[in-house]
Formats: structure tokens, C-alpha cells, sequence
């Protein structure tokens, strides 16, 4: 490089290089600087046009695998960074032309440190889009949220190496503040207790795999649906769209029911209030028509809907576990005359829906609801209203 400067300052004219003499600088510096930052302009416009439609074309005609389908829509991510790097290097040419001091040159450091740390991020972050598009495509289990607190944790770690690397340079004994930490670890654990509590609850609950991301759970405070499940807390979309940040440590303290962990069976359950009627053929025929409309809803879980699924889910045998119970599936079905009240008998009407969607429950017990008014209009009873009679009593003037 200085050879081409002093090149270009042979060929320049006398008085040119008196002129730049008093900017303590030669024609050659100055026109070799220029021509970097054209060219740093040229770079970051092949980069950001032509250079990236030409790459995304070619990943786009190979969208059928995955792998080049991913790489197309995070390529802009990826190449970033390292747009950034190249540009910052050749910044760092253009400005070590007229001489820099220690601080200038510190300075561009923490930036190369902070770009290849991030560039590194972005390139394991896409690698592990991979693994987990992969296992989607395979029709395997996938926990999101094991997903993200594996993310969390690499940004911990990535810009715990690039600060061991920027001490390095500044002359830190890096393995004597690596062996120091054991002592003051301790320090820092009883003056962040409670971070350290949060984070060690967040890996308990992923790894008790007690709620997933968009899980319907219930807390002793509140119930919505899970949003982001992070190191420290957990944050959480209530029915009334308000968003809630509660710390891991509370959530792992405390009950947690996941309305989620269920496969087939939201129940429905009411009572059926008919008049009174001492024609017992009668009742017994209206509930037998009831569980069998109720049994043969196609919507309504019964035991010959379960065999299949229990069949292609069971992986515990001898009996160890109730499958029912582990996979979250309920088949109970009850019709039958519960009690007698002061001016109803009440009948019991107990199942569970096929789907465990709020909207599809409400459509399904409404059907329900509905069939069964109609079969109680065709029969010989009559639903019950509470009623009130007045008796007057009158005298008779003798």
C-alpha cells in the first residue's frame, strides 16, 4: 500500500503536494483514501442489490428443499454481519492510511469482536432453525420453548467469549479471572440470588416440560395463553389481550394447571331439570334416547373413537401408566336421573367433546342442548319451570 501511495505522489504535481503538505498529508493518501470509500460504498451496494437478488434467485429455484428454503429467508440475517465486517475492514485501511493511535485502533477491535460475535449468532441460530424445521417435516415432537432458552443461553455465551476476548487484549490475565470467579461466583450468587433462581426455575419448567409456547395454562393469579418463555420470567396472554411477565421462580412455586395437555375430551357437563312424573317407563325410555343420541354425536368422545388413537400413542405397557391419563384423553359418558329437587328431577348429563377448541366445545354442546330439547318435546315429559302458588283463603259472611 505505501508503495502504490508514493507511486501516485511521484506522479502528482509539485504545488498539489505543497497544498496537502499543510494538512500534514500527501495527494497519495488522499486520493488512495477516497478510492477506499468508493469502494466500501461499491461493496455495501453489491451486497444490499445485485449480489443478494442474484443469491436469493438462485436459493429460490431450489425451494423444494429445505435447507435452501430456510437459507432464503434468513440469508438477509446472515449476510449482514458480515457486510458489516467487510465494510468495517476496509474503513479500518482507508483510516490507518493517515496513521491511527491506540485508542482508534481499540475502537475498531470492540466492533471486529461485536461483528464476528454476531455473525456467529446468526450462523448457529440458522443452523438450529434447521434442526427444528427438520424435525417439524418429520412430523416429530418439537418444544419451542427448549428452542428459545437454548438461544438465550448461546447469546450468554457468545458475548461471554467476545468479553474474555476484548479483556485479552487489553491485558487482563484471562485464565486468572476464569480460576478468580470460583470466589467470586459466590459473591455474585448471593447478591443475584434471585436472577439465578429464575434462571435455574426456567430450565426446571422447560425441562419438566410443564407448559409449552401458545399452552392455555391457569396460575393461582391469572390463566392466558404462554407467549415467550424466557430465562428470568415467562410472559403470558390473558383472555383480555393484556400481556403478563411473571417470574419463573413464581410460576415453579406454584400450581400450574395446562389446559392444553389434552388430546381428545373438554367436558360438558349440566342438568336436564324435567317435571315430575311417577311413569318411570317413560323417564327410563327418554334417557335411553338421550345416551344414545349423545354416544353417537359424531363430535362426542366415546370408547370405539379411542381405540385408534390410544393404539398409535401407547409406549407404556404392563400396565405402568394410564394411557387415558398420560395422554390427556377422557371418554366418560353419563346420562342418568341425579336428584330430586323441590320442584324438578334433575337428570345428569356428562361427556366430552372431540375437540378441545373453546368455539367448537360451545357449537358442540349447543347441538347437544338443542337435540336433547327435542327429545324431551316428543315424549310424555316436560322440562320443569319453577312455579309459585297463591291460596287464598276467603271467609263466608253467615
Amino acid at each position: 500500500m505505501e508503495h502504490l501511495i508514493n507511486v501516485i505522489n511521484q506522479k502528482m504535481p509539485i504545488e498539489l503536494t505543497r497544498i496537502t503538505a499543510y494538512l500534514y498529508t500527501t495527494p497519495g493518501h488522499i486520493i488512495f483514501f477516497i478510492t477506499l470509500i468508493v469502494f466500501i460504498m461499491l461493496i455495501s451496494y453489491l451486497f444490499r442489490n445485485p449480489l443478494r437478488k442474484f443469491v436469493k434467485f438462485r436459493l429460490y429455484k431450489k425451494r423444494k428443499e429445505l435447507v435452501y428454503r430456510l437459507l432464503f429467508h434468513r440469508l438477509e440475517k446472515i449476510i449482514k454481519p458480515f457486510r458489516y465486517f467487510i465494510t468495517l475492514f476496509l474503513l479500518d485501511m482507508a483510516v490507518d492510511i493517515f496513521g491511527v493511535n491506540q485508542k482508534i485502533d481499540f475502537l475498531f477491535f470492540l466492533l471486529y469482536t461485536g461483528m464476528f460475535a454476531w455473525w456467529v449468532y446468526e450462523i448457529i441460530k440458522f443452523m438450529l432453525y434447521v434442526s427444528l424445521s427438520l424435525r417439524i417435516e418429520k412430523q416429530k415432537s418439537v418444544r419451542r420453548e427448549l428452542f428459545n432458552l437454548i438461544l438465550n443461553i448461546l447469546k450468554i455465551v457468545i458475548t461471554m467469549v467476545a468479553l474474555l476476548i476484548v479483556l485479552s487484549r487489553v491485558g487482563v490475565n484471562v485464565t486468572g479471572l476464569i480460576t478468580s470467579l470460583g470466589i467470586g461466583g459466590i459473591v455474585i450468587g448471593f447478591s443475584a440470588k434471585d436472577t439465578l433462581t429464575n434462571f435455574f426455575d426456567s430450565i426446571r419448567l422447560v425441562g419438566e416440560n410443564a407448559f409449552n409456547l401458545g399452552d392455555w395454562i391457569e396460575t393461582e393469579e391469572l390463566q392466558g395463553f404462554v407467549t415467550e418463555i424466557g430465562l428470568a420470567a415467562t410472559r403470558i396472554r390473558t383472555f383480555d389481550n393484556a400481556l403478563v411477565t411473571i417470574p419463573n421462580s413464581k410460576l415453579a412455586g406454584g400450581y400450574i394447571k395446562n389446559w392444553s395437555k389434552r388430546i381428545i375430551g373438554r367436558r360438558i357437563k349440566f342438568q336436564l331439570k324435567l317435571r315430575y312424573s311417577y311413569d318411570t317407563k317413560e323417564i327410563d325410555r327418554v334417557l335411553y334416547e338421550i345416551r344414545e343420541m349423545v354416544e353417537q354425536h359424531p363430535d362426542i368422545v366415546n370408547d370405539n373413537k379411542l381405540k385408534y388413537l390410544i393404539k398409535m400413542k401407547q409406549t407404556y405397557t404392563n400396565g405402568l401408566f394410564d394411557t387415558k391419563d398420560t395422554l390427556g384423553v377422557r371418554s366418560t359418558l353419563l346420562v342418568y336421573l341425579d336428584h330430586i329437587d323441590t320442584y324438578s328431577m334433575n337428570v345428569l348429563i356428562y361427556a366430552f367433546s372431540v375437540s378441545v377448541n373453546w368455539e367448537e366445545w360451545l357449537r358442540v354442546k349447543q347441538d347437544v342442548i338443542k337435540k336433547i330439547i327435542e327429545i324431551v318435546d316428543e315424549s310424555e315429559l316436560e322440562l320443569a319451570i319453577p312455579q309459585e302458588q297463591i291460596l287464598l283463603e276467603t271467609k263466608v259472611e253467615q
